[in-house]
């Protein structure tokens, strides 16, 4: 003889168990895999925007800019990883992240454009380690770029001089346009993660209301268990 068990309320009827009606974070279930694509495509596009410019401000030397670059690369991943895996604390770092990343290219564009007193020829994007300028002042499109010896100038020094010509857009330009492109992805990404955290929040509180995590206590209190013998 086999012996099971059956769950049973307080008033004696039987409990019944429903299956899931919403998938992933609340969402429809129809709507979970627009929801993942739509995060993996829009993360993707922030991770290859960054590293795009973290390449060239490698080839700059422009220290500053790669620090928060790197920087930039790693939250955006840890904000993928708490979109995916159900962590809404991942998310809000994401979200303040965004908030200084966004201010920060600010900086850069205010920099570039030499707003506020500030000055594009300065080392201040290295740290004052190195005169090194922005790797698209001599490699923007159209720059023809020449190299003069010293004694073109009249001068007895070893340094190398560049002649630029010929650039289609200067090179702050171009900053400021990967500053900007960066401010507009960030605003859409700060945008996106507001509403997940919402619909995170949303969850929890609608978890929360059907029993949350006073279910186990829940069901100590108010469920027993009854053997059910059954015949082979």
């Amino acid at each position: 003889m086999k012996e099971t068990w059956q769950v049973e309320s307080e008033n004696g009827s039987a409990l019944e168990n429903e299956g899931p009606t919403e998938g992933h974070a609340g969402l429809p279930a129809m709507l979970v895999p627009v929801f993942r694509l739509y995060t993996h495509g829009l993360f993707a596009l922030l991770q290859l925007s960054a590293l795009e410019r973290q390449i060239f401000d490698f080839l700059g030397f422009q220290w500053a800019p790669i620090l928060g670059n790197f920087l930039h690369i790693i939250v955006v991943i840890l904000g993928l990883f708490g979109t995916i895996q159900y962590r809404p604390r991942y998310i809000v770092v994401y979200t303040v992240w965004t908030a200084l990343w966004v201010t920060w290219n600010v900086f850069i564009i205010c920099f570039y454009l030499e707003v506020g007193g500030l000055s594009k020829d300065t080392d201040l994007m290295t740290f004052n380690i190195s005169v090194h300028r922005s790797w698209w002042r001599e490699h923007g499109p159209g720059c023809v770029r020449r190299v003069l010896p010293p004694s073109a100038h009249g001068m007895t020094d070893d340094y190398t001089y560049v002649s630029v010509t010929g650039c289609i857009v200067d090179f702050q330009y171009l900053e400021v346009i990967h500053s900007a492109v960066q401010i507009l992805l960030s605003l859409v990404g700060f945008v996106y993660a507001c509403y997940v955290i919402s619909i995170f929040m949303e969850e929890e509180d609608t978890f929360d209301f059907i029993g949350g995590l006073d279910a186990h206590s829940y069901y100590q209190d108010h469920v027993t268990l009854k053997p059910v013998h059954l015949s082979k």
